[in-house]
């Protein structure tokens, strides 16, 4: 390695004029780009620099500098910018893997994952992987999560950008843990990056981070929201930010990122695929907010709670592949459009995709496409109600997940999870699936529950299981009485107010995912001020009459009551003899309790309680459901009468804001009749 290297590896990650470099080593490293002919029409190999503090990746497209042994990130060389990562950061808060844990029973412990130990894994002039690894024992109890942690970068030739995943392994002998969240952290430098996107329909300028402090942002009813009063940016004056506008579920989150005006360079988080991201495909995950900052979500309990946080006991062993992802950078001509560079960005985003899984990863815990099986079949659905024969279940999600209940994939946070989307001839075909044991599990868009197959599937490498048809036969007693939405697992289809104007943020004006807005569940006690909402079947229309949520009433400062709603509808004829089915799918639950009665709304036991459930906290986050939860009430026909009847839904925790539901569907069905 030349002198001009070793200087700027020990310089090019926190620069500013020391006396080693004078303040040169980031023009060195544009100087070292030209010396060594890194021009990618030249596609230079793959170069790797090794240093006592420091380790450069490089192809002439790109440097990637990360500490030593430390596996941090410190700087990325890309077009001209001689740091993409915030200068001003400590090299610690720049690019990093990072985790949340506690010992059971214990305070949460975040941690910043640095390796101890280095070593080169490939290096040829193809490709470069290298690896950062941090090894537990005894004497690091209490201090760091009982894992072994081995984490690694990958550059290819050719490449526009790099790869990273890591291995978390723990052992029989080692004490039980929880791990609440686990993930990849760019900082990005606020002087650059300042324009986001994460969908075709959600992208725009960005506040910077000063604007959350310093009398420029006035924080709202938890500290992430953020109502901009003197930002920096004047345009953005009166809007709310808030990181949890911007979730995405996992079946969505593809690839986000920043762009830079000047030079037009994009920097994207691309993720091809969901197998090792806990809670399956509605899973909803952070992506990039204010920082700049892009996140490659793996593990969190967001808008699932505790139930999302797995437990490992002593005595339990286990071994995770999380990744590998891919940092993508690109850039245009000045004159072209910067926005193009997101259209780019979704095209290597497909390419990534169609090349899973990876073929280059080193790692024997990675297996190759060879490696892996694939499972296929037909879903259909059996309802008499519907009809006598079966019907396609076309659009069904289906997937392959570890062993366990009925719609257990959702809390699913340990393992590996496979899903596709069935056709519209009801066929589906799961590729590359890992080895193991599974269930087939399913779900369909407009049918309530959730299926499970009862048989273990075992895949084994190079398998192609055929599986025939799978039939589904939703929750069904009776005919269909009345029913109030779309069973989709989801709120969106019930009425979203317009935001107080105080509290908007401009993006999500004439939005189709209006319910983002901040504060939209202050809103309930504005439009029913003397009452609780009542829905009266046929006549009623629940894309106008049915609030999105059941919050709670407030009726003073930090004061709230819990509110009641009611469904009228007349019966024609009653069958005293007989069992009348509700059906109450929620969409989501928050510290809440649904109560539901008949006639009377204050007979002392209700005819149903679920208990105290949910923490999804999706009506705080602005997400439109949470996890799924599926109710099925009996109610005698005695408690019915002809003409006019009223059940009553009561929620009655009012401790917090927060404290409620969302309504996936609410179907109510008379009495069995024969076949």
């Amino acid at each position: 390695m030349t002198s001009k290297v070793r200087r700027i590896i020990d310089c090019f990650s926190d620069c500013s004029g020391c006396k080693t470099c004078k303040g040169n080593a980031r023009q060195d490293m544009l100087n070292m780009n030209q010396d060594t002919n890194c021009d990618p029409m030249l596609t230079q190999g793959v170069r790797l620099h090794i240093q006592d503090r420091y380790v450069v990746m490089d192809n002439g497209i790109i440097q990637v500098s990360l500490s030593k042994p430390g596996g941090i990130v410190t700087g990325i060389w890309y077009n001209g910018i001689d740091n993409l990562l915030e200068v001003r950061n400590k090299e610690t808060n720049r690019g990093y893997w990072d985790l949340h844990w506690n010992e059971i029973g214990g305070k949460g412990i975040f941690d910043v994952i640095q390796g101890t130990s280095f070593r080169v894994i490939v290096e040829n002039e193809e490709q470069v992987e290298i690896s950062f690894t941090r090894t537990w024992n005894h004497s690091l109890e209490g201090k760091y999560i009982p894992l072994n942690i081995d984490k690694r970068f990958i550059m290819l030739r050719g490449s526009s950008g790099f790869y990273s995943y890591a291995i978390y392994e723990h052992f029989r002998e080692w004490p039980g843990f929880e791990l609440g969240e686990t993930r990849i952290t760019f900082k990005l430098r606020k002087d650059k990056f300042q324009y986001m996107a994460v969908a075709d329909n959600r992208q725009r300028y960005m506040p910077f981070p000063d604007d959350q402090s310093n009398g420029r942002g006035v924080p709202l009813a938890y500290p992430e929201a953020v109502l901009l009063v003197n930002p920096l940016d004047q345009r953005l004056t009166g809007e709310v930010d808030d990181k949890y506008q911007y979730s995405c579920e996992n079946k969505d989150l593809r690839v986000h990122g920043w762009i830079c005006f000047d030079p037009p360079v994009g920097f994207w988080q691309i993720t091809p695929s969901d197998e090792f991201r806990s809670g399956g495909p509605l899973k909803q995950n952070l992506s990039s907010h204010v920082g700049p900052t892009t996140l490659a979500m793996f593990l969190s309990s967001h808008y699932a709670g505790k139930y999302m946080v797995p437990q490992f006991e002593a005595g339990e062993p286990w071994k995770k592949v999380f990744g590998p992802i891919f940092m993508y950078f690109n850039s245009a001509a000045y004159g072209n459009d910067p926005l193009l560079l997101w259209e780019d960005a979704k095209i290597k985003m497909m390419v990534e995709v169609q090349s899973w899984p990876y073929s280059f990863p080193a790692s024997e815990d990675f297996p190759k496409s060879e490696q892996r099986g694939n499972a296929n079949g037909r879903i259909l659905i059996q309802d008499r109600y519907i009809s006598n024969y079966c019907v396609i279940a076309s659009g069904a999600y289906v997937g392959l997940a570890p062993p366990g209940d009925a719609g257990s994939w959702q809390m699913e946070s340990k393992n590996y999870q496979f899903w596709t989307q069935a056709n519209e001839d009801g066929f589906f075909s799961i590729r590359n699936i890992r080895p193991g044991d599974y269930n087939l599990y399913a779900w369909v868009p407009g049918f309530i529950g959730d299926y499970r197959h009862e048989a273990v599937i075992t895949i084994i490498s190079g398998c192609n299981i055929e599986m025939g048809d799978v039939i589904y036969e939703p929750p069904r007693d009776g005919p269909t009485l009345w029913e109030i939405g779309i069973p989709d697992r989801s709120a969106a289809e019930f009425y979203i107010p317009d935001p107080d104007p105080k509290y908007i943020n401009r993006l999500f004006v004439n939005h189709p995912d209006r319910f983002r807005q901040y504060g939209l569940w202050e809103r309930y006690t504005e439009l029913y001020p003397e009452g609780d909402l009542v829905y009266k079947i046929g006549v009623s229309d629940y894309r106008k009459d049915w609030f999105f949520a059941q919050v709670v009433r407030k009726i003073g400062d930090n004061a709230y009551q819990g509110t009641t709603w009611q469904i009228k509808f007349e019966l024609d004829n009653v069958d005293r003899n007989g069992i009348y089915k509700l059906r109450v799918a929620l969409a989501s639950a928050t510290l809440a309790e649904l109560q539901v009665r008949v006639k009377d709304p204050n007979s002392n036991r209700p005819l149903f309680t679920t208990g105290l459930i949910g923490r999804d906290n999706a009506i705080a986050r602005h997400g439109i459901h949470g996890i799924y939860k599926l109710y099925n009430v009996d109610i005698p026909g005695t408690r019915f009468v002809k003409g006019e009847n009223t059940i009553f839904f009561k929620q009655p925790r009012c401790n917090s804001p927060f404290q409620g539901f969302m309504y996936d569907y609410i179907r109510l069905e008379g009495p069995s009749t024969p076949c």
